[in-house]
């Protein structure tokens, strides 16, 4: 017999607000957590993304926390990028409405008026990007000695992103009797002194892979040349379906986007230099299926998450193993199938290896199949996909959606890793 969220100890109006929504199971992540989170204990765990971290800290938040007074929220959540913030509001504004609570988010990218406004009206869960928060309170428009309850979502992305001095800021603004949680896809280095200086004897959970599983999805290392790049990208589109493009600038997330729509492709880019209206309108657009291609720099590798991915194509090859396991780790989610896609020039064939090495493939290269582009996925050939010290012959999950994930919504945010800073995303 299948456990639930009741038995878990999670209240009956947020139990009801779940079901409403398709959501009966709870998740690893949750089962693991809740009940320590229910009862006020420091958590500090390992989950990657797509995992239902959110509703695992976000249910025993709203079921524990008080009203807020104007301009002191009693939970805070710290999430290293835009787009995770904001789908953080829209996860959990359901099962505020059910609770009695209210939930809002404050990043940069806006004005400061409407979160001002909000935060003078009080908000009890406050989900914020470090950066504008850290505004927010210099401008007086937000205290947080109020806060009983902090969570640090992405906390190995903060540190990628160097969040973490203001993120010890402001730690150490919140109450000092606060329940702090901690989620990250590892839990060494800068994340493990946050935990020893932060947290107060925390329950550890650990739950699935410490690193997206590429065995999950096809590789292929196609050699291209530079000037076919984008009619192969354009036949991998209209063959697979929904697709994620990565390019190395934003120039060429410009480009490409461009020179797909004049082959009746319809995509939207994403990056840095474009604004969070115009992120959020591109976004939308391909997860509601408007378009059927997004292109992006690494912003979206290590920021943004949208479920039922079938193909990521590396338009431009990543810098390294690991922005190639972070990239490819956008399809073949929650035991789904996916593909992906290297275009690997005459003159990339060496760093196509030694990026194969760092990332643990061992993937021929060849050229792209003349005959099979374009066709129904079953008559792609299969490539031989090796991962270090396993099997290429791992089992591999049907395709096909998670009742839990699209009641949750289909974007999942996560950190922006170097694009934040540089210029070139």
């Amino acid at each position: 017999m299948s456990i639930t969220f009741a038995d878990l100890g999670v209240p009956a109006d947020l139990v009801d607000a779940l079901a409403q929504r398709g959501i009966t199971a709870p998740f690893e992540v949750q089962a693991a957590t809740i009940p320590d989170l229910l009862a006020g204990r420091d958590v500090c765990g390992r989950a990657p993304t797509g995992s239902g971290k959110t509703l695992a800290f976000g249910i025993p938040l709203l079921a524990r926390i008080g009203k807020a007074q104007p301009k002191k929220p009693r939970a805070l959540v710290l999430a290293p990028t835009r787009e995770l913030a904001a789908q953080i509001q829209r996860d959990l504004e359901p099962l505020a409405v059910a609770s009695g609570r209210s939930v809002y988010a404050v990043y940069g990218g806006v004005g400061y008026e409407p979160q001002r406004r909000a935060l003078r009206r009080g908000v009890d869960v406050l989900v914020a990007c470090p950066g504008r928060l850290h505004d927010l309170v210099e401008q007086h428009a937000v205290r947080l000695d109020s806060v009983s309850a902090v969570v640090i979502d992405e906390a190995d992305r903060m540190a990628d992103m160097g969040f973490l001095p203001q993120v010890r800021k402001l730690l150490d603004a919140t109450n000092e009797a606060r329940q702090t949680v901690l989620f990250s896809a590892t839990l060494d280095g800068a994340v493990a002194v946050l935990t020893r200086e932060y947290q107060d004897n925390p329950s550890r959970h650990e739950v699935g892979a410490a690193e997206p599983d590429i065995m999950l999805a096809d590789h292929w290392f196609w050699k291209v040349e530079p000037a076919e790049r984008t009619e192969r990208t354009a036949d991998l589109i209209s063959a697979h379906g929904p697709t994620i493009v990565f390019c190395r600038t934003r120039h060429g997330v410009d480009r490409v986007v461009k020179t797909l729509e004049k082959t009746g492709v319809r995509a939207a880019g994403i990056h840095g230099g474009r604004s969070q209206g115009q992120r959020d309108r591109a976004l939308r657009s391909f997860t509601d299926g408007h378009v059927s291609a997004l292109v992006a720099t690494d912003v979206a590798a290590r920021g943004i998450h949208v479920d039922d991915v079938a193909c990521v194509v590396h338009f431009d090859l990543p810098a390294d193993g690991k922005d190639y396991l972070h990239r490819s780790g956008r399809t073949a989610r929650a035991g789904a199938t996916g593909v992906v896609v290297s275009l690997v020039a005459r003159h990339q064939a060496r760093d196509a290896k030694r990026l194969q090495r760092s990332a643990g493939l061992a993937v021929d290269l060849e050229h792209p199949p003349s005959d099979a582009i374009g066709v129904e996925r079953p008559s792609m050939p299969a490539v031989r996909v090796e991962r270090r010290e396993r099997s290429s012959a791992a089992p591999r999950g049907p395709r096909h959606g998670n009742v839990q994930r699209r009641g949750q919504g289909r974007v999942q945010g996560r950190g922006q890793g170097r694009g934040a800073r540089g210029r070139r995303n």
